[in-house]
């Protein structure tokens, strides 16, 4: 839902805005520096994506693996006091 309150401004653009928006771009960074930042924007992007769905396949293996059921573990006293008990023979 956040997505569609933060682009909501785009609804609102016409053509000249955009056009004026571009040419401010323009005009800041270079005709030949932009391609250069859209390509490191798309990069970012992939590399976020990539660790998105790393995350989610790591958290899906997760919640489908079956918990190890652990044993007690006997302790000496115990293997002791069982040692000293008389047996009926």
């Amino acid at each position: 839902m956040e997505i569609i309150h933060t682009f909501a401004f785009l609804q609102n653009l016409s053509m000249p805005e955009i056009i004026v928006i571009l040419f401010i771009f323009i005009l800041l960074f270079g005709a030949k520096k932009l391609p250069e930042l859209a390509r490191g924007v798309g990069k970012s992007i992939k590399e976020f994506k990539k660790a998105t769905s790393t995350i989610e396949d790591d958290l899906r293996n997760a919640m489908d693996e079956e918990p190890e059921v652990k044993k007690p573990i006997e302790t000496e006293n115990k293997a002791e006091s069982q040692e000293k008990t008389p047996s009926s023979s």
